[in-house]
């Protein structure tokens, strides 16, 4: 059985956020899907050795940076990619009557999708769950489950001196915006905090935009910078054994933090200006918001009200 799923939402997290319901899938029809994802979900970098995913097909951008398969000619280059793979059946996890065309005139037979021209109002993790129990009669309650083999987690042991005598620690401080991004204060307070009590290395894991790297900058110039080691030179491939050698993640709310929970690293997330949803999806996120906010969402802006304290007390509550 060949069944192709396409998730088209833009991102690590999204893609993340999906992977139960694609696990779901294979473990109905006991065969690896293949997925149809865009090129910024950068799938094909964290997903490579998990089991329940067979082929990645990237929705490409062409030179200019435009998505080479909109339009006419674009619509014909992704049938003619799809057709190639002969697949049997497609889940489509949106209401795009373009896709809805393009998996027609691939010849599918079975042709799963959300309801057409119903974008609006689709909750992100709610609207899946009611589709695939309507549509297969499942009950999707899982968290994301991301693999990686033991022999590469050993090595990245060795190379990078991962012990299991101390606490080794991912500090996803980086973030898509600069609301995401928690001040470094507020990480080195945490850091002074947890080195109080308990032995520790802190792996720093960040993008390359000048703000993320000032703040690794402050954190390393700080007289912690013993207890820290920099990953952003390292791609999310080289990254995730890492990760997955970590007993614990702190993280804004960025692609680490999904990459993190999603490898059953306990991952506390620091929710200063993202809907709620996307750092408690999991049983693995605890997520800390803001001081006076009952909850968090897009433009609460709360990046300077994430209490060291609050991040301290969930980590000690964690590890014990």
């Amino acid at each position: 059985m060949k069944i192709l799923a396409i998730q088209t939402r833009m991102g690590i997290g999204d893609t993340v956020i999906f992977l139960p319901f694609i696990k779901a899938l294979y473990k109905k029809y006991n065969s690896p899907i293949s997925l149809l994802v865009k090129e910024n979900s950068k799938a094909d970098q964290y997903l490579y050795q998990t089991s329940y995913i067979d082929k990645i097909i990237i929705l490409e951008k062409d030179d200019k940076n435009n998505d080479r398969n909109r339009g006419l000619a674009g619509i014909l280059n992704l049938i003619n990619e799809i057709k190639k793979y002969n697949f049997d059946k497609i889940f489509i996890f949106n209401s795009s009557f373009r896709f809805n065309l393009i998996a027609r005139f691939s010849k599918i037979p079975e042709i799963y999708q959300y309801p057409l021209f119903s974008k609006n109002q689709q909750h992100i993790i709610n609207f899946p769950k009611r589709f695939m129990k309507e549509k297969l009669n499942l009950e999707i309650d899982q968290d994301p489950d991301i693999q990686i083999n033991n022999s590469q987690i050993e090595k990245t042991k060795q190379k990078f001196q991962i012990n299991s005598d101390r606490l080794n620690i991912l500090l996803g401080i980086g973030g898509s915006g600069p609301t995401k991004r928690i001040p470094a204060k507020t990480f080195l307070s945490v850091i002074d905090r947890i080195l109080k009590v308990k032995k520790c290395k802190f792996f720093l894991a960040t993008g390359k935009n000048s703000d993320e790297q000032s703040i690794l900058n402050e954190i390393l110039n700080s007289e912690f910078k013993n207890f820290c080691q920099r990953l952003d030179d390292l791609t999310i491939k080289e990254t995730l054994p890492i990760i997955k050698c970590c007993n614990l993640s702190i993280c804004n709310d960025t692609s680490f933090s999904h990459l993190s929970a999603g490898l059953n690293v306990k991952t506390i997330t620091l929710m200063a200006d993202t809907p709620l949803i996307y750092g408690n999806y999991s049983t693995k996120m605890f997520p800390i918001i803001p001081d006076g906010e009952s909850t968090v969402t897009h433009k609460t802006l709360g990046k300077d009200k994430i209490n060291p304290e609050k991040i301290f007390n969930k980590f000690i509550e964690i590890i014990n």
